[in-house]
């Protein structure tokens, strides 16, 4: 068994990430580990740091989300040392996924992020993905930021019902 306990928070978080086919996001791997009760949100946050620091997950941020993934080192580690990891937790991380992986997936294949644009104008970028392959990818310029805010907020709501509209207006 690991001896320091935050070894085992890295190796449960390259599991995480190694376990699914999109990014996850800081908060979901949060929500994992702390309603379990594994770790504190210090911890947590130190291990993603050393994971960080190590090569072995690299993140990305839109908006207010940070999205993590696991790199060829992150891999390499955890197949040298993931037998470290209890069957028991590995199954309650396999069960988790299994109950919310249509959500999870969804949480994360649906950006949106805004930035002023040269114009002077601000520009809203909208994506939706499915398995890192985007769907669909918008840009709308509107005047205001809190505009541009709104309709980020509203496509991470109504962003299906809007591509199935797309879909059907253009085929």
């Amino acid at each position: 068994m690991i001896q320091d306990p935050l070894t085992l928070y890295k190796l449960i978080i390259l599991y995480m990430l190694n376990r699914v086919s999109f990014s996850l996001t800081v908060a979901q791997i949060s929500d994992f580990l702390l309603e379990r009760e594994y770790t504190g949100y210090m911890s947590l946050n130190q291990a993603i740091s050393e994971l960080m620091d190590a090569s072995m997950i690299k993140s990305h941020t839109v908006r207010n989300r940070t999205y993590l993934d696991i790199t060829k080192e992150g891999k390499d580690t955890l197949n040298f040392f993931g037998n470290r990891i209890s069957d028991a937790i590995k199954e309650e991380i396999d069960t988790f996924f299994r109950e919310k992986e249509y959500n999870l997936r969804n949480e994360a294949a649906v950006m949106a992020d805004y930035y002023k644009s040269t114009t002077g104008e601000y520009e809203a970028r909208l994506i939706a993905k499915e398995k890192d392959i985007p769907l669909v990818e918008l840009t709308l310029s509107v005047p205001t930021k809190e505009l541009a805010s709104e309709i980020c907020d509203n496509w991470q709501k109504k962003n299906q019902e809007i591509y199935q509209y797309l879909i059907q207006e253009l085929f």
